[in-house]
């Protein structure tokens, strides 16, 4: 059994609780809070696949 990347495991946590708020923001009608769970999925998915990205080329996946 291969062993849990816990890093990985937290931004995918992370982005989750983004798709969340969004559905969240958009029940509330909520224009701020939207886009600002966007900007966050936005980032935290682009830092988990640039950690990928650096992990693979070091070896390390």
């Amino acid at each position: 059994m291969k062993q849990i990347k816990w890093v990985f495991l937290i931004y995918a946590i992370l982005s989750a609780a983004s798709i969340i708020g969004i559905g969240v923001a958009v029940a509330e009608q909520s224009i701020i809070g939207t886009i600002s769970c966007l900007i966050a999925l936005t980032l935290i998915m682009g830092l988990g696949f640039k950690r990928k990205a650096q992990m693979r080329r070091n070896g390390e996946l």
